[in-house]
């Protein structure tokens, strides 16, 4: 059930590098948060909520059927949805960090959207 993507410049646009680097830039940011006691639960989250995404993209990728297929594009889009509320949490007792909030919280809007679009096909 590979799900790789042509863009409008005719370059293959593929969706697992894209959730597996979101994540990866997502961890190497919150190594510099400092953990207290109100970020250490929210980080905990937040790393959980932004791995799944890519794990069970990756998942839904080698799917056996079209319902397996479904049922993991669904979890991605249920777990962006859980990533852009612990970034929001995390922004708001963290107000430094605004301008990385912001650019996480909109990739993890584009993929909530993607997801949705690939679990309506």
């Amino acid at each position: 059930m590979n799900t790789k993507i042509q863009n409008p410049n005719d370059k293959k646009y593929d969706l697992e590098e894209r959730t597996a680097k979101f994540a990866e830039e997502v961890l190497v940011f919150l190594k510099t948060i400092e953990e207290t006691t109100i970020n250490k639960p929210i980080i905990s989250q937040l790393v959980r909520a932004v791995t799944s995404i890519a794990a069970n993209y990756c998942e839904a990728d080698g799917a056996e059927s079209k319902k397996d297929f479904k049922h993991k594009i669904a979890i991605c889009k249920k777990e962006s949805k859980e990533t852009k509320l612990w970034l929001r949490m995390l922004a708001k007792v963290n107000p430094e960090i605004q301008e990385k909030y912001r650019k996480f919280w909109q990739e993890a809007q584009e993929l909530t959207l993607i997801f949705s679009a690939i679990f309506k096909k």
